[in-house]
């Protein structure tokens, strides 16, 4: 790869020489104006290339220091989160395998909580070696545990992960290198985007970085400064500027010509020792000084991934006792809509209905409320749902599907009962996104408060994720089962509909926002 090296001295003033040049052709007296612009020229590119040299440099502060008491609070806010867990995985459940897999899973979110509090008194670093495909990270790796790691003091183990950016999953890759206390980043060149998008999301975590620009040796002397300042340029606000080195583990052999007493020449090649000096002083400075900080930085991000992923085990339990509610609230709107369907369909008819589906709903996601506050919050729903045009552009999207459907039931009261159960449906999933988002531990009665724009938000991304074509053909043909006179009794708002005769929906809406 050719270094895309920036000369903007030399550039301006071949520029404004040129320019010189025209002005002297096109007037007699240009030669001596042209010759005093561009010494003038060339004078304020020089001042302002000093100037920006004196500027100081924004640096990523990576070495602040953690307190291990904010440390010991995170790793004890994960204890009430558990035990939530735990208390409702222990209720019955509308899917026992669903439960029967959360608690299965508890023991051992509970023993990586008990080895992370462990984890605040190791003395052993881990540092892994990250970068894309052929750079030289495997070399890197053997040079170092050759040369560096017998000459430290402290307990090291270096870790050389497989190639990013050409792996599938490439976030799991990111996820081993942000288990590591420090990690370094190896580079042959300049920064491309697929390595700055890694950097950023690995110093996004809180993760201490050393790049290493490997292979400088492929350039031209000159060059090599120039290619190294660039690339610090580029990672301002990510990566340290004076961690930022330049390395050759495995230089390419030289060419050397010796002249031989009978006058010929011979020619030999040559292999040039590693230059890790760089690389190996910045690496003993870091681990001899900030040791115990990367371990609190390590434990604390490890503890930020343990609170992920109990958040999302609860979820998928609270979602799956979720889904019914909705599913039964949107045959009961269906049913009512079709009974007596009304011209402008505004939601208000189905009040009620919604507003016992968002009680139901703030009971399984811990949210307390009293059924005036859901009243109000349904209506929220409702009216959000009028002023974003969702009403219309899901009548349009549902009328074609029905002529296959319902083609013998009063089209009006089909369109109306179908809309409703789909607007409800929607309300229903926005309204688990919106609590999925709130503390997940029950809080004291009267706290509640609505964000009225975070769940707008929730809204419009989960009506965006239900316009599929399969999801409204599935939501149809279930209406078609539920809403026809002749299969499906009366169905009253008192009584809820046999939803157990149409095939669910929450495999389709699993992944809806």
């Amino acid at each position: 790869m050719v270094p895309k090296i920036r000369r903007p001295l030399v550039v301006a003033s071949v520029g404004l020489t040129a320019s010189a040049w025209l002005l002297q052709l096109g007037h007699p007296t240009g030669a001596h104006w042209g010759e005093t612009v561009v010494l003038g020229a060339i004078a304020l590119g020089v001042g302002l290339w000093w100037f920006r040299q004196q500027q100081p440099t924004a640096k990523l502060d990576t070495t602040a220091p953690l307190d291990r008491s904010t440390v010991e609070q995170a790793l004890k806010a994960l204890e009430p989160l558990l035990d939530q867990l735990e208390q409702e995985s222990a209720t019955p459940a509308s899917s026992p395998t669903n439960s029967s897999l959360t608690r299965s899973l508890q023991p051992s979110l509970r023993d990586r909580l008990t080895l992370l509090k462990t984890e605040l008194d190791r003395n052993h670093l881990n540092v892994a070696i990250v970068g894309g495909k052929s750079v030289g990270k495997t070399t890197l790796a053997q040079r170092l545990t050759a040369d560096w790691l017998p000459s430290t003091t402290q307990a090291v183990t270096l870790t050389d992960t497989p190639a990013l950016f050409d792996e599938l999953d490439t976030a799991s890759e990111i996820a081993l290198a942000a288990a590591a206390d420090l990690v370094v980043f190896v580079t042959a060149g300049d920064i491309t985007d697929s390595e700055f998008q890694i950097l950023k999301d690995l110093s996004r975590q809180q993760q201490r970085i050393v790049l290493a620009f490997n292979k400088q040796d492929q350039y031209l002397p000159g060059d090599r400064p120039l290619l190294l300042q660039q690339i610090r340029e580029r990672l301002l606000g990510q990566v340290l500027v004076q961690e930022v080195v330049a390395i050759a583990a495995a230089p390419a052999p030289l060419k050397v010509r010796q002249h031989q007493p009978d006058g010929t020449i011979l020619e030999t090649m040559e292999q040039p020792a590693p230059d890790l000096s760089a690389l190996t002083e910045r690496l003993t400075g870091i681990v001899s000084v900030a040791g115990p900080q990367l371990v609190l930085n390590t434990t604390l991000r490890r503890a930020a991934a343990l609170k992920a992923e109990i958040l999302g085990a609860l979820n998928k339990l609270r979602r799956d006792r979720a889904m019914p509610m909705i599913e039964q609230a949107q045959w009961l709107a269906g049913a009512a809509a079709f009974a007596t369907p009304v011209p402008s369909l505004d939601l208000l008819t189905t009040g009620a209905i919604n507003a016992q589906m968002v009680m139901d709903l703030g009971t399984v996601y811990q949210q307390a409320f009293s059924m005036e506050q859901a009243k109000a919050i349904a209506t929220t729903m409702a009216e959000t749902m009028v002023k974003l045009g969702l009403v219309e552009v899901s009548t349009q999207a549902i009328a074609p599907l029905l002529k296959g459907h319902l083609a013998t039931f009063a089209v009006g009261g089909a369109l109306q009962g179908v809309s409703a159960a789909y607007l409800t449906r929607v309300a229903g999933l926005s309204l688990v996104t919106y609590f999925e988002e709130q503390s997940p531990t029950a809080a004291p009665a009267g706290e509640f408060a609505l964000k009225r724009d975070r769940l707008i938000q929730a809204i419009k991304a989960v009506f965006q994720d239900n316009q599929r074509t399969d999801f409204l053909k599935t939501l149809v043909q279930q209406a078609a089962k539920q809403l026809a006179p002749a299969t499906t009794p009366p169905v009253s708002l008192s009584t809820p509909p046999n939803v157990a005769t149409a095939e669910p929906l929450s495999s389709l809406a699993q992944g809806s926002g």
